[in-house]
């Protein structure tokens, strides 16, 4: 629980730093990667749709970036009014560098949290041969 509680605090303050001004809809990712280090993102809009950022695009590109090359555990977080999980194009992100035991934490404000696997939200996920 400790690892959710530092994910929830680090994706929290990446979302109050998203740039939503179309959508008024903003959304922060935090990552728990295979080297130790945590890794955020948030959304970034564009007036030009759908050219923004996902939450989960940012931080799994600063995780890259980063030199890790595993994400352990997501968390994402939204200041909607449920839990929201990621879009298609993200959990395919995600897919790629997770395995079996990677965690998907979904939370809303109040630090209520909800795990997955990919499989269970992305069960046809594109594979390599």
């Amino acid at each position: 629980m400790k690892k959710n509680q530092q994910l929830f605090r680090k994706a929290c303050a990446a979302m109050h730093n998203a740039y939503a001004p179309y959508s008024n809809f903003r959304v922060g990712a935090a990552i728990w990667a295979d080297d130790g280090n945590i890794y955020v993102g948030c959304n970034a809009e564009n007036i030009s749709y759908p050219c923004g950022t996902c939450a989960e695009a940012g931080a799994i590109a600063a995780m890259v970036a980063g030199g890790a090359k595993r994400i352990e555990r997501i968390l994402i977080v939204s200041d909607g009014e449920s839990l929201i999980t990621p879009c298609g194009a993200c959990l395919q992100r995600i897919k790629e560098f997770s395995d079996d035991n990677t965690e998907i934490v979904l939370s809303d404000g109040e630090q209520n949290f909800t795990v997955f696997r990919i499989f269970d939200l992305l069960p046809q996920a594109f594979q390599e041969f």
